[in-house]
């Protein structure tokens, strides 16, 4: 009986760890969904005001971040102002290869339409958009347990990245405003180790041994995109141009 015990004792740990090591490499597919982060929900509960929408548009986007890619930063922005339904976006970055291509087909009388004879919409606000900081390694915690033999892992980094905007009045010229938001990316990591030198250490205490010294390492990670972390900052920015231009 105690060696059958013993060998139901062994099989069952080393289903235990197969079974862990299989959860921790498969992965189910997952379809693209639309964006339901809490900044895109604020956004999309702004009450939209009646009349007419607030030219807006953008001619300067920058980062003094290494890993931020300008162009398509610039793109989260124009789709955060469209998205919260406060601004009409004036295009302004790619007018010769979009707007005014448009215009002179229009002109030559390539095309039906009256665009060439039309102006384009003046801006009434103009956002210059930095994104200013990015603090790496602005904290971090590590903590390790050790029983038995068996090591269990942990541990927590926080990043912080800001963008500063601009908004300036397209009449006068004046800096009339601005907004600062910044935001942790957070990133954690667990680990364990020494599954098997524990086992090992329960049956010694019994004045057993397991003879196939079974062992199991699991480690994990996660973290938060740079990319998602200033999308949420852009949000959260738009989220408060629409309210403060709204009051005005």
């Amino acid at each position: 009986m105690r060696s059958g015990a013993r060998r139901a004792s062994i099989a069952a740990f080393v289903v235990l760890a197969l079974f862990l090591v299989l959860v921790g490499t498969c992965f189910a597919e997952e379809d693209a969904v639309v964006d339901t982060s809490n900044t895109s929900q604020r956004l999309k509960g702004l009450k939209r005001k009646p009349g007419p929408k607030p030219v807006v548009t953008i001619y300067e986007f920058r980062s003094a971040v290494p890993e931020i890619q300008v162009k398509a930063a610039q793109e989260m922005f124009v789709t955060a102002l469209i998205k919260s339904g406060a601004f009409a976006v004036a295009e302004r970055q790619r007018l010769n290869e979009g707007v005014m291509r448009e215009k002179q087909l229009n002109a030559a009388g390539q095309t039906t339409g009256t665009s060439a004879s039309r102006k384009l919409a003046g801006a009434s606000y103009i956002f210059e958009v930095v994104v200013s900081e990015a603090n790496a390694g602005e904290s971090q915690t590590e903590g390790r347990l050790s029983i038995g033999g068996m090591d269990l892992g942990g541990g927590s980094a926080k990043d912080g990245i800001g963008m500063d905007v601009r908004i300036v009045d397209a009449e006068s010229g004046l800096v009339i405003d601005a907004v600062n938001v910044r935001k942790k990316i957070e990133a954690t990591n667990t680990g364990v180790s020494g599954v098997g030198q524990l086992a090992q250490s329960i049956f010694a205490l019994r004045g057993k041994s397991v003879p196939l010294n079974p062992d199991l390492n699991v480690k994990s990670s996660r973290k938060e995109g740079v990319d998602k972390a200033l999308r949420s900052c852009i949000e959260a920015a738009v989220y408060e141009l629409a309210k403060r231009i709204g009051e005005d």
